[in-house]
């Protein structure tokens, strides 16, 4: 598992939906750790082009165009994540994280610093 890999996550808790896209978020020394949880931000069908809100579609392996919610981030089990969808582009990696800057309302001082 890697961060920018996407997942579908069946009957996530809390949502509506049977089923529910997910992006791994958490930098990757979390997620291979031997914690049991990765943050992740869920991905809908439709978005309003906010900042804090990612595009993407079927280069990314997903069926149409969809959004990644950068503000509605969840914890989810590393043992809800085995069915792969596909992956984020180093492009859409960054667009991700300049999302995430703005949802969590960081330090402008942190946009140079780069993830390992």
């Amino acid at each position: 598992m890697k961060r920018g890999e996407i997942y579908l996550v069946s009957d996530p808790a809390r949502d509506p939906k049977r089923q529910r896209a997910f992006v791994v978020v958490s930098h990757q020394g979390l997620i291979d750790s031997r914690y049991s949880t990765v943050v992740c931000a869920p991905v809908y069908s439709s978005g309003e082009g906010l900042r804090s809100q990612v595009a993407i579609g079927p280069d990314e392996g997903l069926k149409h165009e969809s959004w990644i919610a950068c503000d509605s981030l969840a914890s989810v089990p590393k043992s809800q994540l085995t069915r792969y969808v596909g992956s984020l582009s180093p492009g859409k990696i960054r667009k991700l994280n300049e999302s995430l800057i703005f949802a969590l309302d960081l330090p402008v001082e942190i946009r140079g610093h780069s993830s390992r």
